[in-house]
């Protein structure tokens, strides 16, 4: 099949003018807000409940644009005669925006689900200084984290919930026969067990 001189530029207009004729798709940003995908990574929030002061977001950062400072304080002892205890205690947590690429590796080193990703985008700032976020903005965009997916119908049930639901149903055996054996035992009439 031989294609005549200019066939390209003809198939290039015909591309053009077929969009031109179409309306456009365009969403006005500001008035319309987008419909984000359900894993956006918008911003991190921090649930400092959950922080341990483990550090291991900061030593894994590999732009390492997350600050901690920490203190440590003694626990007294738990019961007579125990020994105190020493726990870390957050003072700062604060995360440079200007630097952070969005990696998520501080999300997935996190031990104990202190860090998640927000769906949140709008937290520009007209000087970059004040792109370093201290905890307490941190932990408002918590509130914006979305709901974990829910579990696949057919997934198996989690090792730790089969095990408490298995020593559940033991003691529930358990009482349940020492009730029967109570209500089965013969009574004397003045309501003492013989």
């Amino acid at each position: 099949m031989a294609s005549f001189p200019g066939s390209g530029l003809a198939k290039g207009l015909a591309v053009t003018l077929r969009t031109m004729t179409r309306k456009t798709v365009t969403e006005q940003y500001p008035d319309v807000q987008p419909e984000l995908p359900p894993r956006t990574r918008g911003v991190i929030g921090l649930f400092e409940e959950n922080c341990t002061v483990c550090m291991l977001c900061a030593r894994e950062c590999p732009d390492w644009c997350i600050y901690i400072d920490s203190h440590k304080e003694t626990v007294p002892p738990a019961a007579p005669g125990g020994r105190e205890r020493s726990r870390n205690v957050l003072d700062r947590f604060a995360i440079d925006f200007s630097l952070c690429m969005y990696c998520g590796i501080c999300i997935e080193v996190c031990p104990f689900d202190a860090l998640f990703w927000s769906p949140e985008f709008e937290y520009a700032e007209t000087d970059i200084r004040d792109l370093t976020h201290e905890r307490d903005k941190l932990r408002e965009w918590m509130w914006t984290v979305p709901a974990p997916p829910a579990l696949d119908p057919a997934a198996e049930e989690p090792k730790e919930i089969a095990a408490a639901r298995k020593t559940a149903d033991k003691l529930a055996a358990a009482q349940a026969a020492a009730e029967a054996q109570a209500g089965s035992e013969p009574t004397t009439p003045e309501g003492g067990a013989s």
